[in-house]
């Protein structure tokens, strides 16, 4: 308790500190807290790993966040390139047991000492986004298709490897599950991105339907949008069966690491009940029953 007091006596910067040495001497709290508050439907999800997989899992998921976060925290292209290096250089000296003292890199450098995680995959990921970083739009719906994958795969890649599953089959659930969450993902995130004038619905097909970039960032839903969202959402729905059906030829026990398949048979079910309305609150509120509505999932589903 004198411990405690003492801590308590520090204000300001001085408390920073050491709250921030506290988190350093516990970084696979560090990781757990930072994909909760950042990633919360995959948070919930990774608690309902085998207790083994959980620490790999939230090291992983912390790892991409911090990545993820990059394009939220700056928009000046110089301090962005900089993070970029930054990660890009402390993934090479995770892997040669030089780890720099902040607690992802930390706790990654932990995991490895028990799971063979393969550096290409958290490469994959940190290059998707620094590519789309410096891209900006999406062309056309393949370029979306083709960096969902690099964002959403390689994570289900490693904790494949972490579970020491090693299956061509399953590895293609894997891809095309990946490519049906993340552009999920991107259709969720659109409204935000959208108040800082990013678009992230393809340019093919916002010119194909007549509409208007602008009209995206002012959040005006039309008929002609619903229809761009319909072939966005469908493209995510195909790969959705296709994982669905090759995961009726398995009968591994995949310890429910594709679970958060369940979130985003939700969300494309909800946006077609609301005519693929990108821009209505029911699809972005709060839902207080989700971590029952996963548990259940993972109780009775083959996932």
């Amino acid at each position: 308790m004198n411990g405690v007091k003492w801590v308590f006596r520090y204000r300001g910067d001085e408390f920073k500190r050491c709250f921030s040495a506290v988190q350093r001497h516990n970084p696979s709290h560090y990781c757990l807290d930072l994909v909760r508050r950042n990633d919360f439907e995959n948070y919930l999800c990774t608690l309902l790993l085998p207790s083994a997989l959980r620490g790999p899992a939230f090291a992983i998921r912390a790892f991409n966040v911090e990545i993820a976060l990059i394009q939220d925290q700056t928009s000046e292209t110089a301090i962005s390139g900089m993070r970029y290096n930054f990660w890009n250089d402390t993934l090479k000296k995770i892997y040669n047991n030089n780890p720099p003292q902040a607690p992802v890199p930390l706790e990654l450098h932990r995991v490895l000492k028990t799971f063979k995680l393969s550096k290409h995959y958290f490469q994959r990921l940190l290059d998707a986004r620094w590519r789309k970083w410096q891209a900006a739009d999406f062309p056309d719906l393949e370029s979306l298709e083709k960096y969902s994958e690099e964002t959403v795969s390689p994570i289900y890649y490693l904790l494949l490897e972490a579970r020491g599953i090693k299956d061509v089959n399953i590895d293609h659930i894997a891809s095309h599950l990946g490519k049906a969450q993340g552009i999920t993902n991107l259709l969720r995130s659109a409204p935000h991105h959208a108040q800082k004038r990013v678009c992230v619905i393809p340019q093919d097909l916002l010119m194909k339907h007549g509409v208007p970039t602008e009209s995206v960032f002012r959040g005006e839903m039309s008929k002609e949008l619903s229809d761009v969202v319909f072939e966005v959402a469908s493209r995510s729905h195909q790969h959705l069966e296709k994982a669905k059906n090759l995961r009726k030829n398995t009968k591994t026990n995949l310890a429910s690491i594709f679970l958060p398949v369940v979130n985003v048979e939700k969300y494309l079910t909800k946006l077609q009940q609301l005519d693929f309305n990108i821009y209505s609150f029911h699809l972005h509120r709060k839902e207080n029953m989700l971590p029952l509505q996963i548990l259940k999932a993972k109780l009775f589903s083959s996932w």
